[in-house]
């Protein structure tokens, strides 16, 4: 009798296991081919703009975008940790942080045909699902809303990983859609948002560039049809920067259009996966009764460059990688482990990647479900130990001074609300409880006087 519940606690075991599948997330590589050791800390890359790079070592500074040796290192790293990865999402932006005239058509091509390349090598049976960045385009920024020559060529470089409708619909707006793993009930949409940027001058008078919205519109819809279940990879989130107030990256007419693409589809939808950012965050989207419906994963990015944008404090993070693990059968997203690279340390002895947490674990949530998700905001916006951890985590353990309350209001609205009108709310109410609650120890203590001298 014992042998026989011993099987089928085996068999039980194995099932469970069976259910949970991983795949990678990487994004913001950033790869700037000029990156040298130099004694002149203004001359170590390009990227850095002459700000000096101190402290340049091996694997990088934080004033540069990523040398080939920290490229290599985190591709490494993702076989090392997850060898056999069920596939690989890739985010974009390849190019380093530098103007126009420095690169040119030529050079983006090929950056991104080297990156393409490296994950090729490392991880050549793995599927890749892999979306454009405002930077994988001459010039940034600027991509086109119809057919060009980066369109084709990337689509070219990227054909082992593309079935031939993919390669149409991307050579003609830089997206596409496709079976997740070739499984029946399962998809995969990678949207090119990089169409919505604000930054696009391109783009930014037509209603609908390359047709996408209404394209991703009847995805979703025969999705639903079909009773498939759709994960959304893109590059430009939208919705605001958590470092910096008031700061979009959707033009407000296409952030509502996709706000009300998620809204409309969300039954549907069960993870989004974006970049850009360079930081550590999430997003979340709720129902018009504030019931949590879809969460947007903001994961960090392999450079390390402190970003160059007005009124951000030191804004750098050490290069991160993350995994995501998810029920294989409902594609729930169970649970989310970056792993990362103490750049400092890294430069000073060996380049060794080590987890940086578990979110289960780090914010105490059974998994990784828009419910769960809401559930760590609310313990974020309301408990300063979660808030000063999810702070941390937010620059991949580089920036690890006291988040304050005026640093609360920006990280907690930008994850909670991503339209624009309710994002200012938010500000308004998030600002106002935070100046109340300030006050209230300095009532608390003047009350206590005026009774002890009656």
């Amino acid at each position: 009798m014992s042998s026989v519940r011993l099987l089928l606690s085996c068999l039980l075991v194995k099932e469970v296991v069976a259910l949970s599948g991983n795949f990678w997330h990487i994004t913001d590589l950033h790869w700037d081919p000029t990156y040298k050791l130099s004694d002149d800390p203004e001359l170590v890359c390009a990227s850095s703009g002459k700000r000096p790079a101190a402290n340049a070592g091996r694997f990088g500074a934080y004033a540069c975008d990523s040398p080939w040796l920290l490229i290599n290192s985190s591709v490494y790293a993702m076989k090392d940790i997850l060898p056999d990865p069920d596939f690989i999402v890739w985010t974009g932006d390849d190019t380093p942080h530098v103007p126009n005239e420095d690169l040119g058509e030529e050079a983006v091509l090929n950056i991104i045909s080297n990156l393409t390349h490296i994950i090729n090598q490392v991880f050549p049976n793995t599927k890749v699902y892999s979306a454009l960045g405002n930077h994988d385009y001459h010039p940034k920024s600027q991509l086109p809303g119809g057919p060009n020559n980066i369109y084709t060529r990337t689509a070219e470089m990227w054909q082992d990983w593309l079935d031939p409708e993919s390669q149409g619909t991307f050579q003609k707006g830089g997206y596409y859609t496709e079976k997740l793993l070739n499984r029946t009930g399962f998809r995969m949409l990678v949207l090119n948002t990089n169409l919505y940027y604000d930054q696009n001058k391109v783009t930014q008078d037509m209603d609908d560039p390359a047709g996408q919205f209404s394209w991703a519109d009847q995805v979703l819809t025969e999705a639903a049809n079909n009773k498939e279940k759709v994960y959304i990879i893109g590059h430009v989130p939208p919705g605001f920067f958590e470092k910096k107030r008031s700061k979009p990256w959707f033009t407000s007419t296409f952030n509502k259009l996709y706000v009300d693409l998620i809204q409309k589809h969300h039954s549907v939808i069960y993870g989004q996966f974006f970049g850009h950012h360079h930081t550590d965050s999430f997003r979340m989207f709720y129902d018009s009764e504030g019931s949590p419906i879809s969460t947007m994963f903001l994961s960090p990015g392999v450079t390390p460059w402190k970003t160059t944008l007005p009124g951000v404090v030191d804004g750098a993070n050490n290069p991160g990688i993350r995994v995501f693990e998810y029920d294989t059968q409902t594609l729930l997203v169970k649970d989310v482990v970056t792993h990362y690279l103490n750049l400092t340390r890294a430069n000073a002895a060996n380049g060794r990647w080590e987890k940086e947490y578990r979110f289960t674990e780090s914010f105490r949530v059974p998994d990784a479900s828009p419910a769960s998700m809401h559930q760590a905001l609310e313990r974020i916006a309301s408990d300063r130990c979660y808030l000063q951890k999810y702070y941390e985590f937010n620059s991949v353990s580089y920036d690890l001074t006291e988040c304050n309350s005026d640093c609360r209001v920006d990280h907690v609205c930008a994850a909670r609300e991503v339209d624009f009108e309710r994002y200012e709310h938010c500000l308004e109410k998030e600002g106002a409880a935070a100046i109340y609650g300030g006050l209230l120890p300095v009532l608390s203590v003047a009350v206590s006087l005026v009774l002890a001298n009656r």
